[in-house]
């Protein structure tokens, strides 16, 4: 029997690259998302690259375009899309397009979308408000997708507005994001994604207008999983955390509205105790000022681990992206938030590529020579909040969960403060001075003006009472419903 020491070398790299060979299973489990070969990715930056290739595309369209956008902005730009998307459509190409109601409330009239269906766009809102569903509007699609002919696919976290394009004659500097282009058999899943939201906004898509893996021809050499979300199925969120865990030299992250949950930030901070170098870039300044208080609440305790931060200098910084170990990364809406891993629809493609991953290293290290890096418990000059605002260029565009996921994140550290359950952290302060001090606001003036606060409580739980009886009642009369469609039970024998 031969010894330990007899037993021929492995080097380390030999060991990573079969450790993530066996991660696979583990990737495809975790995230609902098969590992599909045969496919080419572009990575695409910004507005200026996006955008003229998504409009190309369009232009190109004979058979069917499918576009579904959080976001989709009633102004110059929004309208440069509105009139490609009607021009395809007048030529009798099938158009279809899904916005989120939340997301382009205020910043989208119902003329624009009213204009897209005269001009033959098939258009569709995601969960507008409904009195029998009192917190569906929690729910959001965050998706931003692209999908021409069953040939090409976009997928990134750019919506579409003047923000992400700038203004050059006011000196507003686009916002960063990224995206790529995808060509494949993956193009099938991206597909198969959007018709799934549209099934939920109506009619289905029939099945033979979509194309299956099977029909579409191989583009390149890149392995690529189409990770689609959906509220309360974490598929991305597990993806993550076992990147994390996995993780052996590197792990990269780009996120406009991070606000991390405890079992992600501890992941993070183990990664970084075990000698990984992990980073995270986030925006100087937010279009969410809010969002951007919590965020920093929780640098400290990723920094206390070897997390190293740093802060984007110019606009907005609205990218979603990973990359690990020079041979994963993904690109597309998921924020690192509680919101977007729970509670939206999103869209990531998760790319197993090594040359595509080294592509995205190099452009996070050129984003890092635009930015700031943040140093535990050293002072540091921070601009105006009117000069970040000026260069974001003003809007409250970006995560459809924003107020879910700084709500969580208020309770968690009041949680942790009435449980004793961790170690609150010395930056939390502010947040346990703010709730604290709102209690006591609220206590007050329910002793001074009891029925001004009691009747809209009291509406509210007519209104959830009333929602779960008329509920209830739909679904006995389903059921009976389908009782006497299957007829009496028929004894064994008969018939």
């Amino acid at each position: 029997m031969k010894k330990y020491m007899d037993l021929p070398a492995v080097s380390g790299d030999a060991i990573m690259n079969d450790m993530w060979l066996l991660a696979d299973q583990a990737f495809s489990r975790t995230s609902g998302a098969p590992l599909v070969e045969g496919n080419h990715i572009r990575l695409l930056k910004d507005a200026t690259e996006n955008y003229p290739a998504w409009l190309n595309s369009i232009g190109a369209a004979k058979s069917h375009i499918h576009f579904e956008s959080y976001i989709i902005r009633d102004d110059e730009v929004g309208r440069k899309f509105a009139d490609a998307l009607m021009a395809k459509a007048r030529e009798g190409v099938r158009v279809r397009l899904i916005y989120d109601w939340m997301g382009s409330l205020w910043k989208t009239s119902n003329s624009f979308w009213e204009r897209l269906r005269e001009g033959g766009v098939e258009v569709r809102c995601y969960n507008p408000p409904r009195l029998a569903s009192p917190f569906g509007w929690l729910s959001r699609d965050h998706r931003k997708m692209l999908a021409v002919d069953g040939k090409i696919a976009f997928v990134s976290g750019l919506c579409v507005g003047r923000m992400w394009a700038g203004d050059p004659e006011r000196n507003i500097e686009p916002w960063r994001d990224t995206g790529i282009e995808v060509r494949g058999p993956a193009l099938a899943d991206i597909e198969s994604a959007f018709a799934r939201i549209w099934a939920m906004t109506g009619d289905p898509i029939p099945a033979g207008e979509l194309p299956a893996r099977g029909d579409l021809s191989r583009e390149g050499e890149m392995a690529v999983r189409v990770v689609a979300s959906e509220p309360a199925t974490a598929g991305m969120l597990r993806l993550d955390q076992l990147v994390t865990a996995l993780a052996k030299k590197r792990l990269w992250l780009a996120d406009a509205y991070y606000t991390g949950t405890a079992p992600y930030v501890q992941a993070l901070r183990s990664a970084a105790r075990g000698g990984v170098d992990v980073r995270l870039l986030v925006p100087g300044g937010s279009d969410v000022p809010i969002l951007k208080t919590l965020s920093l609440a929780g640098y400290n305790p990723l920094l206390e681990a070897g997390v190293r931060i740093f802060e984007w200098n110019g606009a907005m910084m609205h990218a979603k992206t990973g990359v690990a170990d020079g041979r994963w990364a993904r690109v597309g809406s998921t924020n690192l938030n509680v919101a977007s891993w729970l509670g939206n629809c999103e869209l990531d493609v998760v790319v197993e590529d090594e040359p595509f991953a080294q592509e995205m290293e190099a452009m996070y290290l050129r984003d890092l020579e635009n930015s700031t890096e943040i140093i535990l418990h050293a002072r540091r000059r921070r601009r105006a909040f009117r000069e970040r605002l000026r260069l974001t260029g003003t809007g409250a565009g970006g995560s459809a969960g924003r107020a879910a996921a700084g709500a969580v994140r208020i309770g968690n550290a009041m949680s942790a403060a009435f449980t004793n359950r961790r170690v609150l952290e010395p930056v939390e302060s502010r947040l346990m001075a703010a709730s604290g001090g709102l209690l006591l606001v609220l206590a007050a003036l329910f002793a001074l003006f009891p029925p001004a606060l009691l009747y809209p409580i009291i509406f509210i739980f007519v209104w959830l009472g009333t929602v779960l009886l008329y509920k209830s009642l739909k679904l006995h009369r389903e059921g009976k419903k389908k009782k006497d469609l299957s007829g009496p039970p028929r004894i064994a024998g008969e018939g």
